[in-house]
């Protein structure tokens, strides 16, 4: 019973200098104010922990808490109604706490910049009421040595504020938050502390840093699909990048435009979870590829963190079991309806929520098919079949009594069932990320038409890369594409924040 026992009840606490609110009508100095008092206050939480655990004895508790930056108008000024985000739809003061700043200044800029023009008034930052937790605080990639915590007496909870997961939710994005009287409405989808919770957890599924997430994203379930998008990009980055800047693999691992290798020789001992690659462009305007695995978990998990770094889109490409006899291995499936029996998302996206195609998506989808395949029109009925995707929770559903889930099927003309594919395209409409799928008919359950081990090589060597290829050219087209249009109207609420 070494451990020394402090009094900590006559503890003052100790924070930062005061910072006065500025007001700005130019964004990027918007941005710069918000950069600047989160890495004053990050540093402060941060040489304080250094400090003690040098010491080993506190003087105070210590407490920073994230900048903020609001609006506020008095007037129900007209907007360029074609737009779904980028203004505020009443009078208000509206908020939103921010971190990280650096890592979201092009999109910051951007936002900040529309409310700006939209309603003819400034920002204002300033400091929220919000700590700031000692976990993000370091942020990532940091290491903290054993030793220093092992030095320090107190639970490190009584000294700094720890992440709060009672305030830390989807409220806001599901449509379920209320202000409470007087207080302002939110300005974004997300909270910084569900920011930095997310980015936290993307780190350590991913194996990549959150730097590296580009804006158009590829989801699989199959590890094929990564190595013929490996191959595809390192090709790529040989040939001098064509538009691609670098390629980044699980482990921060880098090659460069213009080289055939990476810059460093370390390879993960062992594989995350969802390991993520990055073909990455200016303005994260490449491509991420993430493989999922199996299952709507999964799906939910990583999308869930993804969403908070404001994607453009996110495509499904994967397998699935066709449910007519009139299709044919290989052939593809684009999604324009979802019957949900995954299950995961029930609690915050009732299962009558209609999960809609949208169009933008869809023609992008279609067109990159019909480019990589060369059908056109009506011959390309052929290979690809437009309708209502399944997707279940129970991949061994066929072991159990089939009456149920085949009747429901019939009865929902759905085409195809997988296990991923409507929680992405559910979980795009409640964050409001442009979503699609396509998916490739891997076998027939219901008809008894079953890949043998043979057939199944052969299959995925014929099939895997122009699956890829049309995935990577209907992103391409999204990436072109303004993102006025891009971001769909039909996707937003009636009570919506001005944030993208």
């Amino acid at each position: 019973m070494n451990k020394r026992i402090f009094s900590l009840s006559a503890l003052s606490v100790a924070t930062p200098d005061t910072f006065e609110p500025q007001t700005f009508d130019d964004p990027a100095a918007a941005v710069d104010a918000l950069s600047a008092l989160y890495e004053r206050n990050t540093k402060f939480l941060v040489d304080a922990f250094t400090e003690l655990g040098r010491t080993g004895t506190p003087m105070s508790r210590y407490r920073a808490c994230y900048p903020q930056v609001s609006i506020e108008t008095s007037s129900f000024s007209h907007i360029d109604s074609r737009l779904s985000y980028g203004y505020v739809s009443a009078p208000g003061v509206y908020t939103t706490t921010v971190t990280r700043p650096k890592l979201f200044r092009h999109y910051l800029k951007e936002q900040l910049g529309l409310l700006i023009r939209s309603h003819g008034v400034g920002v204002t930052v300033s400091e929220s009421a919000t700590p700031i937790p000692l976990h993000f605080a370091f942020g990532e990639g940091a290491h903290v040595e054993a030793s220093m915590a092992e030095n320090i007496d107190v639970p490190l909870r009584d000294l700094f504020d720890a992440p709060d997961l009672t305030t830390t939710d989807d409220e806001i994005a599901n449509g379920s938050y209320e202000p409470g009287p007087g207080d302002p409405s939110p300005l974004a989808p997300f909270t910084a502390q569900r920011i930095d919770y997310s980015l936290a957890r993307l780190s350590h599924y991913t194996a990549t840093s959150a730097t590296h997430f580009q804006n158009f994203v590829l989801f699989t379930n199959y590890q094929f699909y990564v190595d013929e998008f490996c191959a595809w990009a390192r090709k790529q980055m040989a040939e001098g990048g064509n538009g691609y800047a670098s390629f980044v693999e699980p482990g921060n691992i880098i090659t460069q435009a213009g080289s055939d290798k990476p810059e460093s020789d370390l390879s993960l001992v062992r594989m995350p979870q969802m390991p993520a690659y990055h073909l990455k462009k200016k303005g994260h305007g490449g491509i991420t590829v993430v493989n999922i695995g199996v299952g709507p978990s999964n799906a939910k998990t990583i999308t869930d963190h993804i969403a908070v770094l404001r994607p453009h889109a996110w495509l499904m490409l994967g397998h699935c079991a066709g449910l007519r006899n009139s299709q044919t291995l290989g052939d593809y499936v684009l999604a324009h309806a979802y019957v949900r029996e995954d299950h995961v998302l029930d609690d915050d996206l009732p299962v009558w929520v209609p999960i809609p195609a949208l169009a933008e998506v869809q023609v992008a989808m279609q067109d990159a098919v019909a480019e990589i395949t060369g059908y056109e029109g009506y011959d390309l009925k052929r290979i690809m079949r437009t309708g209502t995707v399944a997707t279940i929770d129970n991949r061994n559903w066929e072991l159990r009594d089939q009456r149920g889930p085949v009747k429901r099927l019939s009865q929902s003309r759905a085409i195809a069932l997988d296990m991923e594919s409507a929680t992405v395209a559910a979980n795009g409409f409640r964050f409001r990320v442009p979503y699609g799928t396509l998916l490739c008919v891997s076998d027939k359950p219901l008809h008894g038409e079953l890949k043998l081990p043979g057939m199944a090589t052969a299959f995925y060597k014929t099939q895997v890369s122009q699956h890829l290829q049309i995935g990577i050219l209907a992103l391409q087209k999204l990436a072109a594409m303004p993102k006025e249009k891009l971001h769909s109207r039909k996707l937003r609420s009636f009570f919506e924040t001005a944030f993208q």
